[in-house]
């Protein structure tokens, strides 16, 4: 079992900066990621960026450049620092991963956070 907690999310300016955070508890070492995904009214959700336990980060291309991922050596605590906000980034904000359940065989389970709201005024 892995649970993820987010926080950090608010009312920002555009062009202003957040920092969100992702703190994942349980079996922690059965994940080999947690990514970021975003979903604004009316809207589907759409994938953020994604950080890897090796270091490797993805980014979605209207974010890129604005935004880093990055997160501590154990991914306990995983970060989305974000700049230059815009309107268009109003959004709640959901961390996300897959890890390992062993019951008859190896299978993967979805772990959500409950989301957090970041809202940029124009």
């Amino acid at each position: 079992q892995v649970d993820l907690v987010e926080s950090g999310g608010g009312l920002v300016q555009a062009g202003g900066s957040l920092r969100l955070s992702c703190a994942a508890s349980g079996n922690t070492f059965l994940f080999n990621f947690i990514d970021w995904y975003r979903q604004a009214p009316g809207n589907q959700r759409e994938l953020v960026a994604i950080l890897t336990r090796s270091g490797n980060a993805t980014y979605a291309e209207s974010v890129r450049g604005r935004f880093t991922i990055s997160g501590d050596n154990n991914m306990n605590t995983v970060y989305l620092r974000m700049n230059s906000l815009k309107p268009e980034d109003t959004a709640v904000y959901y961390c996300h991963t897959k890890y390992l359940t062993f019951g008859d065989r190896v299978q993967t389970a979805d772990a959500w956070g409950q989301g957090t709201l970041v809202t940029v005024s124009s």
